[in-house]
C-alpha cells in the first residue's frame, strides 16, 4: 500500500459521527442538518431536461477533453465573468471535470515533483482535499492560519522565504470555505508575482464565486487579476469553477479548470491517463448551465433571505457575521466548539461542524478552535428554526 496513506487525517464528518455518538437529541424536535456544504435548491428544470434529452450519448465513449461545445461555453462564460477581454483560449486553456473535488486532488498529483523536498501551501482552516492532495503527491502541507484580525485571508507577508523556495503549489480558496472570506486583487495580483519569483502553481478554488451577497461587487477571481496585471498568458494560474453550488446541481459532478495554457496540456495527459472523462449528457446539461446566469441570480435571492432571517436571530446572542460571499456562516461559540456541536445536537437536533475539525493544529493554536460552520442550505423555515434553535441553547447555557 501506498505509505502516504497512513498520514491523511479523518475527515471531519467522521469526527463529527464520533462526537455524536451517545446522543439522544429530543425525538419531537426533526433532525436539521447545517453541516454539510450540499445545495438543497432545487436543481432547475432546464438542466435536468438537457440531461434526459441528451441520454442518448451513452452509446458512445467521451473524450477526456470534453466536446468543443462545452469548452466554448466555459471560455464565454470566463470571459464574461472575470472580464478577460477575449484573452481565454477554449481549446488550449479549458478543461471540463468530472467535478472540483477530484480534480483539486488531482492536480497536485499531476504538478508535485515528489523528488525536491516539496512544499504545498494552504489555508487554515481548509477543504481536506488539499491536504490530502499534498501528502499523496509527495510533498508537505504547509498551513497559513486564517484569522478574524486579517479578514480570515492568511498572512502571505509573514511566509518565509525559504518557504517559498520550497513552494511548488499554493491552494487558494476565495471566497473561503469555511469563511465565506473574499481574497482582494491587489493580494491576488501579489501572489502571481510572487508564483513567477519562485516557480511555483497557483490552484484557485473558486467554486463559491458565485454565491455573493452585492449584485455590483462579484468576488473578484484569479484570472481577472492575472489579466488586469498584464499576465494575458495566465501563466502559472489556475482556476476550478463548479456546477454545483452556483446551480445546485452537485449530482451532476460538472466542473472545470482554467488558467496556463502549458499546465493545462500536461493536465490533460495526466487525465487521459485517470480516465475521467465526463459523460455526453452531463457535457450537454453544462453547456446549457454555463450559459444561463437568471437561475444563478435567483440563487443568489435565496441565500440573501436565509442570511437576513438567521441573522436577526443569531446576531443577538452570537458572534457572527455576514460573509461577504459562500453559503456559511462562520460563528464564533461560547464555550468550546465540539461541545457546543455536541450540546446542539444532543438538546435541539441541530447539526453544526466544529471549526476545530476545519482546521489544523499550529504553533498558534487551531484557527478553527471557538467556532462552528453552518450551512445555510436547508429551506429558508428550516434555517430560521434551527436558528431559534440554536439561540435557545445559547441562552440557556450554563
Amino acid at each position: 500500500m501506498n505509505p502516504e496513506l497512513a498520514k491523511l487525517h479523518p475527515y471531519p464528518f467522521e469526527k463529527l459521527a464520533q462526537l455524536k455518538q451517545g446522543c439522544q437529541p429530543p425525538e419531537d424536535l426533526p433532525h436539521i442538518a447545517l453541516s454539510i456544504g450540499e445545495p438543497k435548491h432545487p436543481t432547475p428544470g432546464f438542466i435536468t431536461e438537457a440531461v434526459i434529452t441528451h441520454l442518448h450519448g451513452l452509446s458512445s465513449y467521451p473524450t477526456t477533453a470534453g466536446t468543443n461545445e462545452l469548452r466554448h461555453a466555459i471560455a464565454t462564460w470566463l470571459d464574461q465573468r472575470f472580464k478577460l477581454d477575449g484573452h481565454i483560449n477554449a481549446m488550449t486553456q479549458v478543461l471540463p471535470v468530472n467535478g472540483t473535488r477530484e480534480a483539486l486532488f488531482a492536480f497536485a498529483q499531476a504538478v508535485i515533483d515528489r523528488n525536491s523536498d516539496p512544499a504545498v501551501l494552504m489555508p487554515n482552516p481548509f477543504y481536506q482535499i488539499y491536504e490530502g492532495a499534498a501528502i499523496l503527491a509527495g510533498a508537505e502541507p504547509i498551513y497559513l492560519n486564517c484569522h478574524a484580525d486579517k479578514d480570515f485571508i492568511p498572512d502571505f507577508d509573514a511566509v518565509s522565504e525559504a518557504t517559498w523556495q520550497r513552494c511548488q503549489l499554493i491552494y487558494l480558496c476565495s471566497p473561503g470555505n469555511p469563511t465565506g472570506a473574499v481574497i482582494d486583487q491587489q493580494t491576488l495580483t501579489k501572489l502571481i508575482e510572487l508564483a513567477h519569483q519562485y516557480d511555483f502553481v497557483i490552484a484557485a478554488d473558486e467554486c463559491y464565486s458565485e454565491i455573493y451577497q452585492d449584485e455590483d461587487q462579484p468576488p473578484v477571481g484569479l484570472l481577472e487579476a492575472a489579466h488586469a496585471a498584464g499576465y494575458t498568458d495566465l501563466s502559472r494560474c489556475m482556476v476550478f469553477h463548479s456546477l454545483s453550488k452556483r446551480s445546485n446541481a452537485p449530482g451532476l459532478r460538472s466542473g472545470f479548470v482554467a488558467g496556463d495554457a502549458g499546465i493545462i496540456k500536461q493536465f490533460l495527459r495526466y487525465r487521459t491517463y485517470h480516465g475521467c472523462s465526463m459523460p455526453p449528457a452531463t457535457q450537454a446539461a453544462s453547456i446549457s448551465a454555463w450559459s444561463d446566469e437568471a437561475h444563478v441570480t435567483h440563487n443568489r435571492d435565496l441565500y440573501r433571505e436565509k442570511f437576513k432571517a438567521v441573522l436577526e436571530i443569531l446576531s443577538p446572542v452570537m458572534n457572527v457575521t455576514m460573509p461577504e460571499a459562500s453559503f456559511y456562516l462562520w460563528a464564533q461559540t461560547p464555550i468550546a466548539d465540539t461541545e457546543f456541536a455536541r450540546q446542539l445536537f444532543e438538546q435541539q437536533n441541530v447539526t453544526v461542524l466544529p471549526g476545530s475539525y476545519l482546521g489544523r493544529d499550529t504553533a498558534e493554536g487551531n484557527p478553527g478552535a471557538n467556532r462552528v460552520r453552518m450551512a445555510l442550505v436547508a429551506p429558508l423555515d428550516e434555517c430560521i428554526e434551527a436558528a431559534k434553535r440554536i439561540r435557545s441553547l445559547i441562552e440557556n447555557l450554563k
